[in-house]
């Protein structure tokens, strides 16, 4: 059986890469629990997890803004599943690497669409 959320990957990239990119490169960053000793004392650094990935910054959605604390600058944020490994929460940072909506994006309201072809969030500066 085909991968549906790797084809629906490569065809919505091959169409951005043409039409000018409303995919751009990106990383969920994952932050790590920190680990203390028997004594109290931190054994591991606190190092984020980096994964790369593609993201679209589009406007939100009907639902985004009808929910608890939404804010006028509040974006849907939307990640192609192909293109991350492992899930997403609303623990993890989004940070685009290029384009017009460079930055971190803290996120809310994350689901995979019903297809699973992708993740979509609330997204917020910071």
């Amino acid at each position: 059986m085909p991968d549906l959320a790797a084809a629906f990957s490569e065809i919505a990239l091959g169409f951005g890469a043409l039409l000018g990119a409303p995919y751009w490169a990106g990383r969920v960053i994952d932050q790590v629990d920190v680990i203390y000793d028997d004594g109290g004392s931190i054994e591991s650094s606190r190092q984020p997890v980096l994964r790369d990935c593609m993201v679209q910054v589009d406007v939100a959605t009907q639902r985004m803004r009808e929910a608890e604390g939404y804010a006028s600058t509040d974006v849907a944020i939307i990640i192609l599943a192909a293109t991350l490994t492992g899930t997403l929460d609303t623990d993890a940072v989004v940070e685009v690497l290029e384009g017009p909506h460079a930055g971190r994006w803290m996120v809310s309201l994350i689901e995979r669409d019903s297809a699973a072809l992708g993740w979509a969030g609330r997204g917020r500066r910071g």
